[in-house]
C-alpha cells in the first residue's frame, strides 16, 4: 500500500529526472550532493531493483514526509479507536486483537502466495518456532494494551505500552551488550516517567493503576515478539513472517476469548466499523508506511520518528475523546518521549545495535 503511494506521487518525476547524482560547484573539485533524510532511494520506486532512474530530490521529500505523516497518524489513532470502540459498542477487547491479526495476516498472505506461493513450505524448523514465540508474545501484547485501555486513560496506556524499545535495551543488558551512558540516562529517564504516571494514578485510581500495569506488561511482551521476530526475521522474508506471525496471534487469541468467555463475532454495525478502522489505519496503513519508509530512510530516523505516536495519541484522545489528564501526568508522557530519544539516539553508538537496528524497527504491534 505504502509502495503504491510512493510510485504515485513520484511517477511523474521519475519520467522527468535525470540517472545522475547531482553535484554542487564545477571543475575536478566540485562535490556530490547528498540526499537528505526524507529522500528516496532508487529502488523505492522501481520495485526495489535499483536500476531506474530517481525521482527528483523535492518528490522525495515530498512523498517520506507525507507517508512517514500518514505513518505517525495511523499508528496514533490506534489506541483512540481502540478506546472508542470498546466504549461505544458491545466488541470485546480480545475480537479487536483476533480480527486485527486475522485481516492482517489475510492481507499479507495474498501477495507472497501469488509471487512465491512455494516460499511457505521453505519454513525451518528453527524459524517456526521463533514465529511462534513472537506471535505468543504479541498475543499477550495485545491482551495487555487493549484491556489496559478500558482501564486508565489512552495517553498514559499509550506512552507506557511504547517502552518496547526500552525494554529491548535492558534485555540486551541482561544479554551482555554494553551500552552508552546517553542509553543508561535515557532509560532512567523514561522509567522515571512510568513512575510520574503511576504514582498520579495510585493516587487517584486502584482501576488507572491497574491499567497502568497492564500497559507496561503490554510494552514487556512488545519487547519479547520484536526479539523473537528478529531472530526469526534473519532468514525469512517480510510477507512469510508476518502471514505466520499474525496467524498463529490470532489462533492464540481466539483460544483465550475461548477460555475467558470473549465473543468473537456477533457485533452491531457500528462495533464492525470500529475494527475495520482499527485494522486499517494501525496495522494496514500505520506499520506499513513505517516498514516503506526503513528502505528509504535510516532506521534511527525512522524510530525516532515512530516516537511521535505518544503525543500523537494524547491529542487525538483529548480532541475525539474529550480526554484530559493531570499535569504531572502530561509530566510523565514527556519523560518517556525525551528518555526513549536519547535511548535511540545512544543505541547509534553501538555496533552490535546498530546491526540489528534494521531489522528490529519494522516490526511493530500497537
Amino acid at each position: 500500500m505504502a509502495q503504491l503511494v510512493a510510485h504515485l506521487l513520484c511517477k511523474q518525476g521519475v519520467r522527468g529526472s535525470s540517472p545522475r547524482a547531482s553535484t554542487i560547484g564545477k571543475g575536478p573539485g566540485r562535490r556530490k550532493r547528498q540526499p537528505g533524510p526524507f529522500a528516496l532511494s532508487p529502488g523505492s520506486v522501481t520495485g526495489g531493483s535499483g536500476t531506474g532512474t530517481p525521482p527528483p530530490a523535492h518528490y522525495c521529500w515530498s512523498v517520506n514526509f507525507f507517508l512517514a505523516a500518514l505513518g505517525v497518524l495511523g499508528v496514533a489513532s490506534s489506541g483512540p479507536l481502540i478506546a472508542a470502540t470498546l466504549g461505544a459498542t458491545s466488541v470485546s477487547a480480545l475480537a479487536i486483537a483476533f480480527w486485527r491479526n486475522a485481516i492482517g495476516a489475510a492481507v499479507m498472505a495474498g501477495p507472497v502466495l501469488v509471487r512465491q506461493p512455494r516460499q511457505f513450505g521453505r519454513v525451518t524448523a528453527s524459524e517456526f518456532r521463533w514465529s511462534l514465540a513472537a506471535a505468543v508474545a504479541l498475543a499477550l501484547h495485545f491482551a495487555c494494551f487493549i484491556t489496559s485501555l478500558q482501564l486508565t486513560s489512552v495517553a498514559a496506556a499509550t506512552a507506557l505500552v511504547c517502552l518496547q524499545s526500552g525494554w529491548i535495551a535492558v534485555f540486551q543488558l541482561f544479554r551482555g551488550v554494553r551500552h552508552s551512558w546517553q542509553v543508561l540516562a535515557g532509560l532512567g529517564l523514561a522509567f522515571g516517567g512510568v513512575v510520574a504516571i503511576t504514582g498520579f494514578d495510585m493516587g487517584s485510581s486502584p482501576q488507572a493503576l491497574a491499567g497502568d500495569l497492564l500497559a507496561v506488561a503490554g510494552g514487556v511482551l512488545a519487547g519479547v515478539y520484536t526479539l523473537a521476530g528478529g531472530k526469526a526475521r534473519q532468514t525469512m522474508g517480510t510477507g512469510v513472517y508476518t502471514t505466520l506471525c499474525y496467524g498463529m496471534c490470532a489462533a492464540v487469541v481466539a483460544v483465550l476469548a475461548l477460555a475467558s468467555g470473549q465473543p468473537l463475532a456477533g457485533f452491531e454495525a457500528t462495533g464492525w466499523l470500529g475494527i475495520a478502522a482499527i485494522t486499517v489505519c494501525a496495522q494496514l496503513v500505520g506499520h506499513t508506511a513505517f516498514n516503506h519508509l526503513l528502505a528509504t530512510m535510516s532506521p534511527l530516523l525512522v524510530s525516532m520518528i515512530i516516537l511521535l505516536e505518544i503525543p500523537g495519541a494524547a491529542l487525538l484522545a483529548a480532541a475525539f475523546l474529550g480526554e484530559t489528564l493531570p499535569a504531572g501526568t502530561y509530566a510523565g508522557l514527556g519523560m518517556i518521549l525525551v528518555g526513549l530519544a536519547v535511548v535511540v539516539m545512544g543505541q547509534r553508538r553501538s555496533r552490535a545495535v546498530r546491526r540489528s537496528a534494521a531489522r528490529l524497527a519494522e516490526l511493530g504491534t500497537d
